[in-house]
């Protein structure tokens, strides 16, 4: 009997993991342009948390995704709490489908369909399709689980022993409470999946072997038992990650404490909006009534908690970072925070956190030329400004070498086309960029060398080599300007332009320099140090020009963050 329910659990965890999987695989488009409200208002945040729980069927997964994005620094800890709330209400919906479904239709026909039409999907040559019958392979396990599940549990009348046992737990006294919330927190840490403790818990009390109080408390203990997930993420990453994941926490534990103080005036306030009056009924009635009552309990759970916790968002959040201080030094090196979790099987959500490193590597970028263009008519020593500049050349080398390595390791794991080709685009983009910072600081060295050796360019010589910084810093504008949306055709034809004015001009002041050493009186050192300058001009114009045809061929891009709290 044991073993038959311990399957039944792995069937539904298993079928609920594929429905997950295809959902988020499917929706992933979908859900970009959904994680874009992120920035919005706290309710704004709630209705995201909600809806993408809702497409994923994951709180898990939406939590531990919040937690990537805190500790990359994507979302600020008081956008996380909006959104890790609505994780808490989206996540209701699941014991609602098992409650309507798996109790009142005949599940076996049900999740045999599903299965059929899934199957001929599933060989498909579409990648939509093939997606769309995961979903509808993991809705047919799950309900195959849950119909296991009904017929692994012994007949109540068989057991009276036990089932007095039992029942001393399912009084209203606060020690049996406080013992079904602690074992519905331990059963949900186990299996790491509240839809799956809500669907025994909602079995058991189904078959007789719980009453309501006990399945009360055991639903409480799971949601404070969910948020293991997001506390197992936070572990490998910094103080921010940490916060997001104790914020979850919080909520829940506190919530539930709030519940079991007020425990009976909540269960009346439920019996009173739910069908039928779960105190008076009978045993028959009482089996049919239960499954419902619990989910209406679930669901005003989280609707309550996130009542009260919404409004004090900014007081609570300072009071996480006061109790999670701060103790990260930055000693300048570069770390690509992220999450690695097999709840989180989109790519989407770690291209975003990608797009947003590409977005610092070229402001990295565009200071650096700027600093640069001040370097070359400053007086006096420079030799901190070359130190500056070389701070921030290996900081963008550091930042190349973990964004490819991460790139790569998504690309090798990639199922979608369209995933590894952008993957593959972002890869040539961060590579491009790094060239460019290469090629700044070494005119910037090429510049000190001038300085230190006393050569001198003619007055064309240095007008001519400031007009082509000027292009070439214009170009790199353009190319920078908004690495957050696709560069656009308009743009891509600019792009050429002025790639055609930089090789123009190169070639010409290539020409001359040549022409002046022929000439016994020219100064070779002077003359080679230009030509040298104006080919590293040259390479970044190639570098911005190819940044800008990978750019052009990203057709959808994942959306950036605003930090402001």
């Amino acid at each position: 009997m044991i073993i038959q329910i311990v399957g039944s659990v792995g069937l539904f965890l298993y079928g609920m993991q594929m429905l997950s999987d295809g959902l988020q695989k499917a929706a992933g488009a979908k859900l970009k342009s959904i994680l874009g409200v992120m920035t919005s208002n706290r309710v704004m945040g709630v209705i995201t948390g909600l809806i993408i729980t809702l497409i994923i069927q994951s709180s898990s997964a939406t939590t531990v995704m919040v937690v990537s994005f805190v500790s990359a620094g994507l979302m600020t800890l008081r956008q996380a709490i909006g959104v890790i709330l609505g994780a808490n209400i989206g996540t209701t919906v699941t014991a609602w489908i098992i409650s309507l479904l798996g109790f009142k239709m005949n599940i076996s026909m049900l999740a045999l369909a599903s299965i059929a039409i899934s199957l001929p999907l599933l060989f498909s040559k579409n990648t939509k399709k093939r997606e769309f019958s995961e979903v509808l392979m993991g809705f047919g396990l799950l309900f195959i689980g849950i119909e296991f599940l009904q017929s692994s549990m012994p007949d109540v009348t068989q057991y009276p022993g036990l089932l007095q046992s039992i029942s001393r737990f399912n009084s209203d006294s606060f020690g049996s409470l406080i013992i079904c919330v602690i074992a519905g927190t331990l059963l949900t840490c186990i299996v790491q999946s509240s839809s799956a403790t809500m669907a025994i818990t909602i079995t058991l009390a189904y078959e007789g072997w719980l009453g309501v109080y006990a399945a009360c408390a055991l639903c409480l203990g799971q949601n404070i038992g969910t948020t293991i997930t997001a506390f197992i993420a936070s572990l490998g990453t910094g103080t921010s990650g940490k916060r997001a994941a104790l914020a979850h926490t919080l909520f829940n534990v506190v919530g539930s404490l709030i519940a079991i103080i007020v425990f009976k005036p909540f269960l009346a306030l439920i019996n009173a909006i739910t069908p039928g009056d779960i105190f008076t009924a009978n045993i028959e009635a009482l089996r049919e009534l239960l499954p419902i009552f619990l989910s209406m309990f679930h669901t005003v759970f989280n609707l309550v908690n996130t009542a009260i916790f919404l409004p004090f968002t900014g007081k609570f959040a300072n009071i996480i970072e006061h109790l999670i201080p701060d103790t990260v030094k930055d000693d300048g090196s570069y770390r690509f925070k992220y999450i690695a979790s097999n709840r989180v099987d989109t790519p989407e959500f770690y291209l975003i956190a990608v797009k947003t490193e590409i977005e610092k590597m070229a402001n990295i970028t565009k200071k650096m030329f700027s600093d640069y263009e001040e370097l070359c008519f400053k007086k006096g020593n420079v030799e901190d400004d070359i130190k500056e500049l070389k701070k921030a050349e290996d900081y963008a080398d550091q930042m190349q070498e973990q964004l490819i390595d991460f790139c790569v390791k998504m690309l090798q794991d990639s199922q979608s086309p369209t995933n590894a080709a952008v993957l593959q685009k972002m890869i040539r983009i961060i590579d491009e960029t790094e060239s460019i910072t290469d090629s700044i600081f070494n005119m910037a060295k090429l510049n000190e060398s001038k300085r230190k050796d006393d050569l001198h360019f003619s007055e064309r010589a240095k007008d001519d080599l400031k007009k082509l910084n000027t292009i070439t810093g214009e170009f790199i504008n353009l190319v920078f300007k908004d690495s957050g949306n696709p560069f656009s055709a308009e743009d891509l034809l600019l792009a050429g332009e002025y790639e055609n004015r930089i090789d123009s001009m190169h070639d010409m002041l290539s020409e001359r320099c040549h022409d002046n050493l022929a000439d016994r009186d020219c100064n070779i050192k002077s003359e080679m140090l230009y030509l040298e300058v104006i080919r590293h001009l040259e390479h970044i114009g190639d570098f911005c020009h190819n940044i800008a045809q990978q750019s052009s061929a990203i057709k959808s891009t994942t959306p950036s963050f605003s930090t402001e709290k």
